[in-house]
């Protein structure tokens, strides 16, 4: 009988249906309205959850050293610093021969020097950043090969020997101490290594060979000072990562945290050209559930305190994926560093600018790139979900809400990142490189309604921002432009201006005692809003 009743209710739903679908288009859109459910977001003021956790700034990425000697890097730096708030930046290329950091003398005297680095480090410092030092790769002098990886060669083999791979790491780290002092170099963080799991590619050796590497650097780096900090593997998909801590421990061999990377394909391979290869993860809990994974394995371990530091992650691991320029981008990332939580101490977004050369010199304005700013300084979408976490207060508030953070600062100034994350990727018979190089307007996800209750009495200044579909979506301009093949000054600037963060809203509100603030929104697919209540 329930069955019977159930499928006439269907049928009457299904007939309902067909009868408004025939009616004008008021009605059809007014029907649609009330088939998306409202999102509703119930906060209360004095309901805390705690300091927030700002993993998410603690380090981000940049593709090789040397290019952190060109004026527009440094530039870009600088402003993603101050608007982003990243503490750390990790880089390839430390050692490579661009770096000019070893050579040996006609006798095999190994002659070192650092310079480059120094140049480096010191505008580093300038700004307010620490390195998250990556060992790699192999100074061609002192290279058992000549396989290398990338436009710009940096040498993959192990170590002619490794003796002098240890004095080179223990004279690098004795230079950092006398430069800027033990105290300083004590807060840093020294990583062995990139992806040694990856084999031919970055890493010529065997997985013995790549901890006999690890050996050697983390005990010269521990013969400087007992308390500086070194650990590794740096694997592609979260690899190796018990493998590292047995050997750690059964060898006696200094290690302080684990590194991995982790990126939401599917399948594919690496397309450095953007000809077709990747397809964004349908699992909900891609690239997040590997962070999960990779906490509880530490946790069962010999060494269960060691801290996570994912030094590479993005939704894709090619530089030539158009998912980068998406504002699809902008909501993912929150989506995932939401799901991940407290179980890394960092997250490192990979990277933080379009400057980036590992399959050479770009010639396209937009190509996919890993950066949250094109070569030429243009926002992407993701960019603003960085500048909208690092605005978060100190202070977590209380939320049910899965997609959202909302907190308060000392001040008692309240601000809310709300979005929604829609996979609208069509699945595995289309690559990204196809997918996400169109027009792709989203569609609505109805209503969002934030209330807060017990916010204090008095009047705010509320400033509303928004990321999504031609909000603060450089790309979908630069397509409205007939994608230019080079864009001139007054081209960047215009897609500049058209995407440079502006309130969508602004307003003055009254909140009265026992009155709650409550705002409401439309919300569409991949959208993001940032509200920011200032008290007056």
């Amino acid at each position: 009988m329930k069955k019977t009743l159930l499928l006439f209710a269907v049928v009457l739903y299904c007939f309902d249906n067909n009868l408004l679908a025939q009616t004008t288009k008021q009605n059809r859109t007014s029907s649609q309205s009330k088939a998306v459910q409202d999102r509703v977001i119930s906060i209360d003021f004095n309901n805390t959850a705690g300091t927030l956790n700002t993993f998410f700034k603690e380090c981000v990425g940049a593709g090789r050293a040397n290019e952190g000697l060109r004026a527009d890097w440094q530039q870009q730096l600088a402003y993603v610093r101050k608007e982003c708030g990243f503490k750390y930046i990790r880089m390839h290329g430390l050692l490579t021969d661009d770096m000019a950091v070893y050579k040996e003398d006609s006798k095999g005297n190994p002659v070192y020097s650092y310079m480059y680095v120094d140049a480096l480090f010191d505008y580093l410092h300038s700004i307010g950043m620490k390195p998250f030092v990556e060992l790699g790769f192999m100074p061609g002098a002192l290279a058992s090969g000549k396989e290398t990886i990338f436009w710009w060669r940096g040498n993959v083999t192990p170590p002619k020997s490794y003796e002098k791979w240890a004095a080179l790491i223990s004279n690098l780290t004795q230079h950092f101490t006398e430069r800027y002092g033990a105290d300083e170099v004590k807060t840093w963080y020294f990583e062995v290594w990139n992806e040694p799991n990856l084999s031919p590619g970055f890493w010529s050796g065997t997985q013995d060979d790549y901890f006999k590497l690890y050996k050697y650097a983390a005990q010269a780096i521990k013969g400087v000072n007992k308390e500086y900090r070194v650990g590794g593997p740096g694997t592609a998909g979260a690899a190796w990562e018990p493998e590292m801590i047995d050997y750690c421990h059964k060898n006696n061999v200094p290690i302080d945290f684990i590194s991995t990377h982790a990126y939401g394909v599917k399948q594919g391979f690496l397309d450095e050209y953007g000809q077709g290869g990747t397809v964004l993860d349908k699992n909900p809990m891609s690239l997040s559930g590997d962070a999960l994974q990779s906490r509880k394995e530490i946790a069962i371990s010999p060494i269960p305190n060691l801290e996570l530091h994912y030094t590479e992650w993005s939704a894709s691991y090619t530089p030539a994926d158009p998912i980068h320029d998406s504002y699809h981008e902008a909501a993912y990332v929150l989506q995932k560093l939401k799901q991940v939580g407290n179980a890394a101490n960092s997250m490192s977004y990979w990277v933080f600018t379009d400057i980036f050369e590992e399959p050479g010199p770009r010639y396209e304005p937009f190509h996919g790139g890993f950066g949250m700013l094109t070569i030429q300084g243009i926002n992407k979408p993701v960019f603003y979900s960085y500048q909208f976490l690092n605005r978060l207060g100190n202070i977590e508030l209380a939320n049910k809400d899965s997609a959202s953070w909302v907190c308060k600062d000392s001040t008692g100034n309240i601000q809310a990142l709300v979005w929604d994350f829609t996979n609208t990727h069509p699945g595995d018979s289309v690559h990204n490189q196809k997918y996400y190089i169109q027009d792709l307007p989203s569609r609505s996800k109805g209503k969002l309604k934030i209330g807060i209750a017990n916010v204090p009495a008095g009047t705010y200044a509320l400033e509303v921002y928004k990321v999504g579909y031609r909000s603060n979506d450089a790309y979908s301009t630069y397509l409205a432009m007939g994608k230019p093949a080079q864009l001139n000054r007054q081209q960047v600037e215009q897609i500049k201006k058209q995407n440079d963060g502006s309130p969508v809203l602004k307003e003055i509100i009254t909140i009265k005692d026992n009155m709650p603030f409550i705002k409401e929104l439309d919300i569409h697919e991949n959208d993001v809003f940032f509200l920011n209540l200032i008290k007056i």
